[in-house]
């Protein structure tokens, strides 16, 4: 069957494995070639993940063949805004991994690109798809907590050297911070959840006395506190240097009940409140990226650009706007907490 969409991956590391496989999934997109630093062998990629693969030799190449359609920045993250802002002047959509660069700067420079040259992005803030927060914004979208006045999402998940991007992740320069590096998942999730009108953050990190996260070159613990403009408040965690099992915490607060996780009180519907009711659904309980829902991410990116419009959930303009904010929570702890104000 022929599909609509070849897709160049840029990087072949762990996160580009799980990205073909789901792309390979979708209705209108393959994979086609693969563009490393290190040499690749076309037909042992076309023979492990099906299909025919092109192993490009050189990036240029790559995206200058008008067989490709979109491209995939599975790289390193101080290569993502040189990457694909050459992308999208090739007149390539553009699939990002997180974080879409580690610098303010960086992330206008590609979303820039992308507007200058007509080309759409997805973002790989894949938790937003997942069936976890799918569930919980439907019961928000129904009312059943009413007015949220107080949120957390928190990111638990120790990136040590059992984890495959500590390798690269301990150093400044690609791990960035404990919210760049991961901690992004929970924060963007909590403005999904609760809007990302964000009048000012405040931040504060530290890091693990343990010997097995000595080598990071920045602080491996933050947490952050948002004052949204309509009054709210909400809080991230984001902890890459913990000993325990992988822990997405969610807790909800509104006018007319709350959630914790997969449960939830409402008001609404008249139970014990000495109770929690419980949700069926998916839990984020890995940090396995063959666990993430790429493939329902990717499929309503390619479904998009059938409509010629910016994806819903996690185009570049949006996924920008949860990046302003961490940005503004780093600058925050690097001055011991001070407030940031957001334009």
């Amino acid at each position: 069957m022929t599909k609509k969409y070849n897709v160049g991956i840029i990087g072949y590391g762990w996160a580009a494995t799980a990205h073909i496989a789901a792309i390979n999934a979708t209705t209108q997109g393959r994979v086609a070639g693969v563009w490393s630093s290190r040499p690749l062998d076309s037909s042992e990629l076309s023979a492990k993940h099906g299909g025919t693969i092109k192993a490009y030799r050189e990036l240029d190449a790559m995206l200058a063949d008008p067989d490709i359609h979109v491209v995939d920045v599975t790289s390193y993250p101080s290569q993502h805004r040189d990457q694909a802002v050459a992308a999208a002047k090739a007149k390539k959509h553009v699939i990002l991994e997180k974080p879409m660069a580690n610098t303010p700067d960086e992330v206008r420079d590609i979303v820039a690109a992308a507007e200058a040259n007509g080309v759409k992005g997805c973002v790989c803030f894949e938790c937003r798809y997942s069936n976890q927060f799918q569930v919980t914004k439907a019961l928000l979208d129904e009312g059943l907590l009413g007015k949220l006045h107080y949120g957390e999402v928190d990111y638990y998940h120790g990136i040590g050297p059992w984890y495959g991007q500590y390798r690269w992740n301990t150093g400044k320069k690609d791990g960035g911070s404990a919210l760049l590096t991961a901690g992004c998942h929970a924060l963007d999730a909590l403005l999904m959840l609760m809007g990302n009108d964000v009048a000012s953050v405040t931040s504060l990190s530290t890091k693990s006395a343990s010997d097995i996260f000595q080598p990071y070159e920045y602080d491996t613990s933050s947490v952050t506190i948002l004052h949204f403009k309509n009054g709210a408040i909400g809080k991230t965690a984001a902890i890459v240097d913990c000993l325990q099992p992988y822990y997405f915490h969610t807790h909800l607060v509104g006018s007319e009940g709350s959630l914790l996780d997969n449960k939830f009180h409402s008001m609404k519907l008249k139970a014990d409140k000495g109770h929690w009711s419980e949700l069926s659904m998916k839990m984020l309980d890995s940090g396995d990226v063959s666990d993430h829902p790429y493939q329902a991410q990717f499929q309503a990116f390619f479904d998009a650009l059938d409509r010629g419009e910016d994806m819903p959930l996690t185009s570049f303009k949006e996924a920008k706007k949860t990046f302003d904010v961490i940005f503004a929570a780093d600058t925050s702890a690097a001055h011991g907490g001070t407030p940031v104000r957001l334009g």
